[in-house]
């Protein structure tokens, strides 16, 4: 069948309805294909009708709909992917790292009892303590999830997933995935949300990565990480070159009768009207009742789980009723009625190929195991970190060693133990000669400690050392400690990998230290030969160079910039980034010493003197300043101007919340947690970040979180705004 393009010509009625006719025909076809995995018609006559209603809508645009078949092949260059609030957060599932039975008997226990002692309105359900409850059972695919709305039957958006609240529009990318529905059939809702994961076949990767071997490419190895790149994808195409498959398995919010009464009243309901709908739901889903079938669940789909045709990493329970579901609420976004049980990690056997050290963006050392690469679940492993060297030295890990290596909750990857007997006769030397025995950070030559009570090596070149860079200056630069509003993080890393920065005093002068390098001088040799004026339009000249960054913008940039330079000695000594000193610590210490030189000649013990500074603070604070490449940073940063009034040592003075700690959680009618934080170190408090015995209050404002649920727990004093602002004003 030919047909000519008219362009002028708007489509008969006939040929307006064998349109649809066809778009019905080949989504039923598609369905039973796809989703029921029972063909019921040859390939070759699909074909034909496909080329005919393409054929269609080539000569009449105006037929081509969005569910219609065709959409699902070509593509187009998307521009960039818009943000979508989910109407209804795609919150996560809470995870039980307990891989054995213990971890559903605990769910289900905890299930029972939440439901008892809501058993107390007359029009609910009672539940007893010994009653068992009813879940539905299904597989936690290792994918990446998606929302999709569809209005009178069409998908009209495909989103991700994102932060929960808001992700991504990806619904041209969604279109080329054949198991999504691009118009529901039968009963459907005006209105529907799915939810569901994107995931990728082992056969579909096998057949990239054979594409990639072909093309002298690198393969992929990860199925997640492939999926989720594939969806994100601006050329549309490629996701239906990648065969990407879904599976549906929830609603967001149950849709009603016209009458006003709900659809369905449990989710194995839902997951079979799903399946009505059109969707493909993984048939390995179960109704169960009580933690033995739960246990049963579990053991059985870990033990079948390798003659899957695409990867999971563990089990998922839900509560099935929606009633008991709604009783059992949220916590900390989490549902209560719902949890993700684990499998035990699989383990596989690998050559230690060398060993090296690490350094974080914090300072951390870690020693890392080179290893000859080996598959492991699904992944290949060539790089294992220690986590930390006793670890490593418990394990007495050598070069040449055999070691079993596993993926820590699937995701991971972990040396479990040494293979001794496998151990040859030449084997290298002990780990610990690798680890630190010169005391020296390998990237800048610093000094490594290790505090009392910790495991980790830390190098001790904040400001110095390059691996800490970034971290360095993003800290120095924030709101709290020297307030430079414009410098976030993407501008940042363009002035390190640029060159145009290393330390922070870079930031005073830019364009200086590439400059200068070129032509083989000092920064100080340079800026002897510039004025004032023409070192500001250098450093316009070196912003306005990077990417999105015009003239304004680097004129906002500099400005920001010079006026950080007025700043305070507390929030200098905070921007420095000395390992335990944060706000509270910095304006104890200069109240107490009253100048910046008090406090880098004063010895441990001096340090020990200024209140709530223990052993191991004041040591990390002499180390910070022992080491003279930090001092040397401090003396550029004076030089560019950055200053402070002078003080003397404040007199104690005692006030309200003198010696106490508090932690501040939720939401506060009217203080932000930053002002909440300003009035309680004005009033002589500390404000923690967790809940221990030592918390004197907790702050509790709305939606707070587990850290409300620790403190009564512990029996810590829980206080809402009006009480902490009783606490400030002596009243309470």
């Amino acid at each position: 069948m030919n047909r000519e393009i008219w362009p002028n010509r708007p489509p008969t009625p006939i040929e307006d309805a064998r349109a649809a006719e066809l778009r019905r025909i080949l989504n039923h076809y598609g369905h039973a294909y796809y989703a029921l995995d029972k063909p019921e018609v040859l390939d070759a006559e699909y074909d034909r009708l496909f080329r005919e209603l393409q054929e269609l809508e080539q000569s009449f645009p105006d037929l081509r709909m969005p569910d219609s078949p065709t959409q699902r092949i070509g593509g187009a260059l998307l521009e960039g992917f818009k943000p979508v609030r989910h109407r209804v957060p795609m919150l996560s599932i809470k995870t039980v790292t307990d891989t054995q039975a213990s971890g559903a008997i605990s769910f289900d226990q905890e299930v029972k009892k939440k439901l008892w002692n809501t058993s107390h309105q007359p029009a609910e359900e009672a539940v007893g303590e010994s009653e068992e409850i009813e879940y539905v059972a299904e597989l936690k695919f290792d994918g990446l999830a998606m929302s999709l709305r569809y209005e009178d039957g069409v998908l009209v958006q495909a989103a991700t997933r994102g932060d929960g609240e808001i992700g991504e529009d990806v619904t041209e990318n969604a279109r080329k995935i054949s198991e999504i529905p691009l118009r529901l059939m039968a009963d459907y809702p005006e209105v529907l949300e799915v939810r569901g994961e994107v995931y990728i076949r082992h056969d579909s990767l096998e057949a990239i990565n054979a594409k990639q071997r072909a093309l002298g490419l690198p393969e992929l190895v990860n199925p997640r990480n492939t999926a989720a790149g594939t969806i994100r994808q601006l050329d549309s195409s490629i996701v239906g070159q990648r065969r990407l498959s879904f599976f549906a398995y929830s609603v967001a919010e149950v849709p009603t009768l016209s009458d006003g009464r709900a659809m369905f009243d449990t989710h194995w309901d839902a997951l079979t009207a799903l399946r009505r709908w059109g969707f493909v739901v993984c048939s390995h889903a179960k109704r169960l009742t009580g933690a033995s079938q739960l246990v049963m669940f579990h053991e059985e789909v870990d033990r079948i789980r390798h003659t899957f045709p695409y990867d999971i990493d563990g089990v998922v329970y839900k509560v099935n009723k929606f009633e008991f579901q709604r009783r059992l609420r949220f916590r900390a976004r989490e549902p209560n009625w719902a949890v993700a049980h684990k499998f035990a990690p699989e383990e596989q056997p690998a050559l230690v190929m060398d060993i090296d050290i690490q350094v974080g963006r914090t300072g951390k050392l870690t020693p890392v195991a080179r290893l000859r690469p080996v598959k492991v679940g699904g992944v290949t492993v060539s790089n294992v970190t220690a986590h930390n060297d006793d670890e490593a030295l418990c394990k007495d890990i050598r070069v040449g060693d055999t070691v079993i290596v596993r993926r820590a909750g699937d995701v991971i990857p972990e040396i479990v133990r040494v293979d001794i007997e496998k151990r040859p006769v030449d084997v290298g030397a002990p780990f610990e000669t690798y680890v630190l025995l010169s005391g020296r950070c390998p990237i800048c030559d610093s000094a490594v400690v290790r505090e009392e009570g910790e495991v980790d090596y830390r190098c001790t070149g904040g400001l110095f050392c390059g691996a800490q860079r970034k971290e360095a200056i993003l800290h120095y630069a924030q709101r709290r400690a020297l307030d430079i509003e414009k410098v976030g993080e993407k501008l940042v890393e363009q002035l390190i990998d640029r060159g145009l920065v290393k330390v922070a005093s870079d930031l005073y002068r830019l364009g200086l230290r590439s400059r200068a390098d070129s032509r083989g001088l000092t920064i100080e040799q340079l800026s002897a030969e510039l004025t004032d004026d023409e070192m500001r339009e250098m450093a316009i000249q070196s912003l306005t160079a990077l990417d999105r960054m015009g003239d304004l913008s680097a004129q906002n940039v500099l400005d920001a910039i010079e006026r950080s330079k007025d700043t305070t000695l507390p929030r200098f000594l905070f921007g420095l980034g000395i390992r335990h000193v944060g706000e509270a610590t910095a304006k104890e210490l200069a109240r107490h010493f009253g100048t910046l030189e008090r406090i880098i000649g004063a010895s441990v013990k001096d340090l020990l003197e200024v209140s709530d500074i223990g052993p191991t603070v004041a040591q990390s604070i002499y180390t910070f300043f022992a080491q003279a490449h930090n001092r040397d940073v401090i003396k550029e940063l004076r030089k560019c101007g950055v200053s402070w009034p002078k003080s003397e040592p404040a007199p104690v003075v005692s006030k309200p919340l003198t010696g106490k700690t508090l932690v501040i959680t939720g939401t506060l009618p009217s203080l932000s947690r930053d002002e909440a934080r300003d009035l309680i170190e004005a009033a002589g408090g500390k404000v923690a970040g967790s809940v221990s015995k030592k918390t004197s209050f907790v702050v509790a404002g709305t939606e707070a979180g587990s850290k409300l649920d620790r403190a009564l727990e512990l029996g810590v004093a829980v206080l809402d705004e009006t009480g902490l602002r009783g606490l400030l004003d002596g009243s309470a």
